[in-house]
């Protein structure tokens, strides 16, 4: 628990009405919604490592993360089959960070962001990557993510997608 009724938590089953609300909210007009079904199976690969963020018992926020491969990301066009999949424990793929719109700018990713690299870390990961969208990237380069010019993303993610990681 943190202070002034901000929370985060594990997903649970009751939270995906909102996570699904707030991933369209966010990504639909981009093309970029991935759908209950993607979104839920990207939490099943790995539950310990996303979570939703609750201000006064109201979900303002959510994270999708799960181990990849460095330089490698989830088919936004797929669900996620990591069953047979060979997957290093050393980068942890921050799929999805979003903040509802009456909460964001006061600090709220931050402490979201916070709360996944101390897990990461004491799982002992040694890097976050992520794809950052929607001109995104100086949000990420401000957080000390690195971007990766030379890695080509598919369309789908969008013309100014930009692979990015950060050592922990």
């Amino acid at each position: 628990m943190m202070d002034s009724g901000i929370s985060i938590r594990r997903i649970s089953d009751d939270d995906w009405d909102s996570i699904v609300t707030l991933e369209a909210s966010t990504y639909e007009s981009s093309g970029l919604s991935e759908g209950p079904v993607v979104l839920k199976s990207r939490a099943s690969a790995s539950p310990a490592t996303c979570f939703v963020l609750e201000v006064s018992q109201r979900i303002a926020g959510y994270v999708l993360s799960l181990p990849y491969p460095e330089f490698h990301y989830p088919d936004l066009t797929r669900a996620e089959e990591l069953a047979g999949r060979s997957c290093p424990p050393w980068n942890l793929h921050l799929h999805d960070l979003v903040i509802a719109d009456g909460f964001r700018r006061c600090g709220l990713g931050n402490q979201l962001l916070q709360h996944l690299t101390a897990m990461a870390r004491s799982s002992r990961y040694k890097r976050i990557s992520l794809v950052a969208v929607g001109g995104s990237d100086t949000f990420w380069s401000a957080k000390g993510y690195r971007a990766h010019h030379e890695l080509l993303l598919p369309k789908g993610y969008g013309t100014d997608a930009v692979y990015m990681s950060k050592k922990i």
